[in-house]
């Protein structure tokens, strides 16, 4: 029997989208939920400090907090420069600045993150989904 467990996740990030025409071509933020969905069976062993989890949820919020959230959490997401463009120059904000090779979207933002969790979770659970709300209208979702 296999069960999904959900955890929800938020934090604060700023990105811009330069091929873009209109408004988001410009730095901007927002207040992103991020819900994670793993899929597995739970334990059967009886007297385990785990039986009948698929996995604890504390184990969820250890592995998502580490891998998307503290990266990328009051970061400014930028694509990389074009090759011979000239360097950013933030003024000093650069410690939090995050260089991805893709225009920052919700749809390549989940793509990402989803490769960032491959391979961190244990053996036999799966990641089902992840859905990111960029707004709290307007949300992308990714099945695999």
């Amino acid at each position: 029997m296999q069960l999904r467990l959900t955890k929800r996740f938020t934090f604060e990030m700023a990105h811009a989208l330069p091929a873009y025409e209109g408004k988001c071509r410009n730095i901007h933020g927002h207040s992103y939920k991020l819900y994670v969905t793993v899929e597995g069976a739970p334990l059967n062993r009886q007297g385990a400090p785990t039986d009948g989890m698929v996995m604890d949820f504390g184990d969820i919020k250890r592995v998502v907090e580490e891998r998307i959230v503290e990266p990328f959490d009051h970061a400014l997401v930028l694509p990389q420069p074009s090759p011979g463009a000239p360097p950013l120059q933030l003024g000093g904000y650069e410690a939090r600045l995050r260089l991805v090779d893709f225009q920052p979207t919700t749809e390549n933002l989940l793509l990402h993150f989803a490769s960032l969790l491959d391979g961190h979770l244990p053996q036999g659970i799966r990641l089902h989904s992840l859905k990111l709300f960029e707004t709290e209208a307007s949300c992308a979702e990714l099945i695999l």
